[in-house]
């Protein structure tokens, strides 16, 4: 019996569909190793041929810590038949996270800080933004042609009923805050025959402080050559939220409806 294979194999998920001239896969495994391969206090050379996954993804972010769970291999991808390419990418979506190298302001940290008197805050607050907020907005590659858009998302088109051809949920990467509220990324997407639906979603709850959601919705149609493409930011406190029933705020989908928009922007992303 080969070494390698008294060594349990972790889970893969995948599963790909190919509709009007797009193959559509997905990529679902388990999290980011905690601990280098060399051991728990070791780290593998930057460039070294064999540098293990997490030291892959520090030496690329550059971040003093990792989200606790990032699920470094999940992967929605969409390819059009002429080469225009649509992914979501955990190590995308943490690219911009403010990484300490630029000066930070991070909204309502030191009322967290305040809200929390223990001992152990001072080291929670390292130099980097320690939310791991993203406004990450999907990975494009040169094949499209982007336009700024007046348009809105046709909700009343989502909102037909259709056959679900492909579904999937995938989570980029997690984090508890050290158990005082959440940040997660994920990207959901739905095939139905009049077209596709795609969410990409960070989500960031610090407890008694502040609600903050990045959406970016994509939503293609058949008959169009082009993906719509819409993005809104939305941000309250906790003092301006204060007649919402609190078990809305650990539901995204709810707390939505209560979040102002800070933040909206349209695109079509032309294809071919």
């Amino acid at each position: 019996m080969m070494e390698d294979e008294l060594v349990p194999r972790l889970p893969v998920d995948s599963e790909t569909i190919d509709f009007q001239n797009w193959h559509i896969s997905y990529l679902k495994s388990h999290i980011l190793k905690s601990i280098c391969k060399k051991g728990q206090d070791n780290n593998c050379t930057q460039h070294e041929d064999d540098c293990c996954e997490l030291c892959t993804y520090r030496y690329a972010l550059e971040l003093p810590h990792l989200p606790d769970m990032v699920f470094h291999k999940n992967k929605l991808s969409l390819k059009h038949k002429d080469g225009a390419l649509l992914e979501f990418l955990p190590m995308d979506s943490l690219r911009l996270v403010e990484n300490g190298k630029q000066p930070l302001q991070v909204a309502c940290a030191q009322e967290w800080k305040e809200s929390r008197p223990d001992c152990h805050m001072e080291e929670k607050f390292k130099p980097f933004d320690w939310t791991f907020t993203t406004d990450y907005q999907g990975t494009l590659n040169e094949k499209f042609r982007v336009e700024n858009s007046d348009m809105s998302l046709n909700k009343f088109k989502l909102m037909q009923r259709e056959k679900i051809l492909f579904y999937h949920d995938l989570t980029l990467f997690e984090d508890e805050l050290h158990d005082n509220g959440i940040s997660s990324c994920s990207v959901k997407i739905r095939v139905m025959p009049s077209g596709f639906f795609i969410l990409l979603r960070h989500f960031l709850r610090v407890d008694n402080v502040l609600l903050k959601m990045h959406d970016t919705r994509f939503h293609y149609e058949i008959e169009n050559n082009y993906i719509f493409k819409e993005y809104t930011k939305r941000e309250a406190t906790y003092s301006e939220l204060k007649n919402v029933p609190p078990p809305f705020f650990t539901v995204p989908n709810e707390i939505e409806n209560y979040l102002p928009i800070k933040e909206k922007k349209a695109y079509k992303l032309y294809f071919k």
